[in-house]
């Protein structure tokens, strides 16, 4: 009876041991549980918080663009136009078109924007009554913010192309008198913050009438368009 007794009571102490650590890694785990969501928790609140921040530099920086940093039209301005060369004429009966006649411009490019200004490779066309006769390049260049930038810009009329007003060019000539069409286009962007861009294309339209045989400029009209 004495060792069923004593067989007993070692088993109960047995039990109320496993049912102790039980538990505890009941409560170990349940802690462990919450120290887990407590993290995921702070995880996505951390996340959340980063977001938001973005989020509002993003905005700051759309309203800084469109407002404080807001693109604005570079302007273009004609600097000096002079012909050199020998001026044009025709001798008869057969009809021969001699000439050496060049167009020198120089447009001032004014950025003024608080951004730099980058343009590409432009070009200028000189036009008779429509027709083109002479073109060039403008190369690719950098104008700082707020900055401005004089362009070369050498146009030389070519013989073939008059050739095919004929008529018109003769009578120009008799009245001492010759009127062409520069159209210079300068294409570029400026970008905003490092990562905002605004394409733009400066445009340039200048009427020249020139005499004929002193090759001086007699009248100049130019007009300016920027295309955002």
């Amino acid at each position: 009876m004495h060792e069923l007794a004593s067989s007993s009571k070692g088993k109960s102490m047995v039990d109320s041991e496993d049912k102790h650590d039980d538990e505890e890694q009941v409560l170990m785990n349940l802690h462990k549980k919450m120290m887990l969501k407590k993290r995921r928790r702070g995880c996505v609140i951390c996340i959340g918080m980063v977001m938001l921040l973005l989020i509002m530099i993003l905005i700051i920086s759309l309203i800084l663009a469109f407002t404080l940093f807001k693109t604005k039209e570079p302007k273009t301005k004609l600097v000096s136009a002079t012909f050199q060369g020998i001026a044009p004429r025709i001798s008869l009966p057969v009809i021969d078109i001699q000439l050496n006649v060049t167009l020198d411009l120089k447009i001032l490019v004014e950025n003024p924007n608080r951004a730099s200004f980058k343009h590409e490779e432009g070009k200028s066309v000189l036009l008779y009554k429509g027709n083109e006769v002479g073109e060039t390049k403008i190369y690719k260049g950098y104008i700082p913010a707020k900055g401005s930038a004089t362009l070369p810009c050498r146009l030389t009329l070519e013989a073939d192309e008059l050739a095919s007003n004929v008529t018109t060019l003769i009578g120009d000539l008799m009245r001492g008198q010759l009127t062409v069409d520069a159209i210079t286009r300068i294409p570029g962007k400026v970008t905003l913050l490092g990562f905002i861009k605004k394409h733009i294309i400066a445009n340039s339209y200048c009427q020249f009438t020139f005499g004929i045989p002193d090759l001086k400029i007699e009248s100049q009209i130019c007009k300016t368009k920027t295309k955002l």
